[in-house]
Parts: C-alpha cells; structure tokens; sequence
C-alpha cells in the first residue's frame, strides 16, 4: 500500500516516542496500529494478534493465529523471520493463551526484562491478556502506552491525505445512495443495503472497503438517539432522519452526517439546522493551524449560545486509518481542556450535532488543516435534504398538516 521507506519513518517515529517515555518493547495490540507501521490487513482481529517494536531492532515482529500468518506474508513488509505463528490450540482455549506464548517469545528472545508498553485501553488487549502477559513475564517492568502510536499517527502523510480524499468521493456516492433510496415505503434496512452497495462499489476508478461503523439513520424522535442504526420500519411521509456514514478507501476514513426529511420538515428540525449550519460554517472559517482544539470547540459555543443553545459533548476528532468498532483515533477531541495544536494535514471529523430530547439535527464535515486554514474533504450540501416522494396517496398526506409543528 504504501512505499515500505514510508513505514521506516513511521517505525522511527514510533521509536522516538518510545524513547521519550523509556520503554525498549512496545506491544501493539490495536489493528490500526498494525496496520500503521506494517500493512498488516485482515479480519483476523477477533482472534489474539501482536505487533512488537523493540528499540533496537530494524524490523518489528508480527505474532498471530497460524492460519494468519500467510496474511501478514502477503500485506505486510516484513520478512519470514520476523512473522511468527501461534498454534490453533491457543484459539480460544480455557487452558492456553495467545499471551503465553507472547511472553515465551520474549522470553527467548532476550526481551523478557526490558521495560514494556502496553495497549491497555485498546479493545483488542483484554484484562486476560494484561494477566497472563505479566504472569509470563514477571521480570519486565510494564508501562501503559495505550495511544502511542496514535499520536504518531496524527499528522497525515500525503499519501494518506490522497487515501482520505479517495474515501470522500465515496461518501459522496454513499450519501446520494441514502438521499435516493429513502422515499415512502421503503424500509430502513433496504436504505442501509443501498449505502452499503455504494460504499463497497466506490468509483469507477477505485473500489471501497468497509467501515469500520455502520450506518445510523434514526428517524423523528429516535434522532435525540444518534447511535441508533436501523430497523425494518417503512418510512412515511414528514418522517425526518438524520444519517452519519462514511466513506473508506484502503482502511482511511472520512465520516459525515447529514439531515434530511420526506415531503416536509418539521418546523423544529429546519429552525435547528440553520444553528448547526451557522456554527459549522463560522468554525470552518476560522479553524487554522497554530489554534488549539479547545480554541476550535469555543468559536462553535459561541456562535450556538448567541441561539440559546448549548452542546455539552465534544465537537469533533481526529480521525485517519482505523478498523472496527470505531473510525476515531483516539487523540484529539475539540472540547474544553484540549490544548493540542492544531498543525497541516490533521485530519478531524467536525461533528457540529445538537440534539434535544425528542429530536437532533446532525451535520458534520471531515476535515484537513492546511497550511493557512482548513478543507473539508466531500462536498454534500449541508442544507436539510427534503426528498420529494415518489408515491403519494390521499391517505399519505391526510396528517401533512401536523408534520411542521
């Protein structure tokens, strides 16, 4: 995927952080992170996988499921030596952990009484696997290192930035392939099935790859819920959703949301979109490098509070590479307390939603800081969407009258 001198400087990288904070081992646990300075690439993170960095060693080592082992052969940079697979007995075993043998490796190898980083809050490493990974090396002093990479990954190479902006003109067509398909009848799943087929088929110049989350369209009142996802309910008309989705292009993410509503809009949600629009645009404008993602997060709060509202959860994150359950990095969020400067080519999504308790509005951008300001990565009409049904009878429209209220 990419050129293997760009995975040494990311390697070194990773290297200068790990000497910064006095570890000589890193155990990486998450994909994204495998991914990042590997290429690693295969659903086989529902099993037990390692990546180890040691300071002083050219290549990292990659431990996994021996049925797997031909995949890090086939994506990855490294050679056969530093690809070792674990037995099919360590597959969910009540005996047997992939750790163990983690820690046999080190063990032999020498490592078994340096100072180790941990993955701690990684969803792939398990309070089992912290257990049996300190029992087997009871002579190694663990630190958690949980985002380290993460923050490597924060600037984007421009390599990356090209993945990102392949990723958006998929979410360009995924979100035409919701705004088509929902009309009067047409359940929510059969919608979900169409974005879907848009996000896999991409352009006819370059293939999609999945999400690392699904798509969420709650409909009327389920928008104050926006993590819902989908039931096989038959929208009707004045039914208003909102649709968070993105685009993926070889595992790089760019997210947006959008609202939108069939025949017409309840009053409530288009007076509500024109805040969210509003505040989203004067922090597009303003957002440049050498600001602070609190400073980014308070020009929102500002411009929403001349409205008399207030969005207590952060506005955004970063965002770039990532695998299931969760297309975030994990770094920075554009909240209070956030101090981190914003540089060129950090990549957020800027996630300007409101939600009250019977309704939401979301619209939201991914975003590229540039060297004097900011892009935003797809180009979708932030205005509410009204999708003009294709079939509509008198009984359709016999309650159109409470829909604006």
């Amino acid at each position: 995927m990419f050129a293997k001198e760009e995975y040494l400087m990311r390697l070194n990288k990773t290297k200068q952080k790990m000497m910064e904070h006095g570890i000589e081992v890193l155990l990486i646990a998450n994909p994204s992170n495998m991914y990042y300075l590997t290429g690693y690439n295969a659903w086989s993170f529902y099993v037990y996988q390692m990546l180890i960095v040691i300071i002083d060693e050219d290549q990292p080592l990659w431990i996994g499921r021996e049925m797997d082992a031909p995949s890090a052969v086939a994506t990855t940079w490294l050679d056969e030596h530093h690809i070792i697979p674990y037995p099919d007995e360590f597959v969910q075993s009540t005996i047997k952990h992939p750790m163990d043998f983690v820690a046999n490796i080190l063990s032999e190898i020498g490592q078994g009484n340096r100072k180790i980083g941990l993955e701690m809050d990684s969803f792939y490493f398990t309070a089992m696997s912290y257990e049996r990974i300190i029992q087997g090396l009871p002579y190694a002093e663990f630190k958690n290192l949980s985002t380290l990479v993460n923050w490597v990954r924060l600037i984007k190479s421009e390599k990356e930035i090209q993945c990102m902006k392949k990723a958006a003109k998929i979410l360009e067509n995924a979100m035409n392939a919701a705004y088509h398909s929902v009309d009067i009848g047409v359940r929510e799943n059969d919608v979900v099935a169409a974005i879907n087929q848009a996000q896999i088929s991409g352009t006819m110049d370059y293939g999609g790859d999945y999400t690392s989350i699904v798509p969420m369209i709650p409909t009327n009142e389920n928008t104050a819920s926006p993590h819902l996802t989908w039931t096989d309910r038959r929208y009707r008309y004045g039914d208003f959703m909102t649709i968070e989705i993105a685009g993926c292009y070889r595992r790089y993410h760019t997210p947006m949301a959008r609202t939108m509503a069939i025949g017409k809009a309840p009053k409530k949600v288009t007076d509500l979109a024109k805040v969210v629009i509003e505040g989203i645009e004067t922090t597009l404008e303003a957002i440049k490098p050498g600001m602070t993602a609190e400073e980014v997060e308070n020009i929102w709060a500002k411009t929403i509070a001349k409205h008399g509202y207030y969005k207590d959860s952060r506005l955004g994150y970063s965002i770039g590479l990532s695998y299931p359950p969760d297309w975030g990095e994990h770094t920075v969020s554009f909240r209070k307390g956030d101090r981190t400067i914003l540089q060129p080519n950090m990549t957020f999504h800027l996630m300007p939603g409101i939600w009250m308790d019977d309704y939401g509005v979301e619209i939201t951008e991914s975003i590229r800081v540039t060297e004097k300001g900011c892009e935003v990565f797809a180009n979708v009409p932030r205005d509410v969407f009204i999708k003009k049904p294709s079939n509509i009878s008198t009984m359709t429209l016999q309650n159109e009258d409470q829909v604006g209220s």
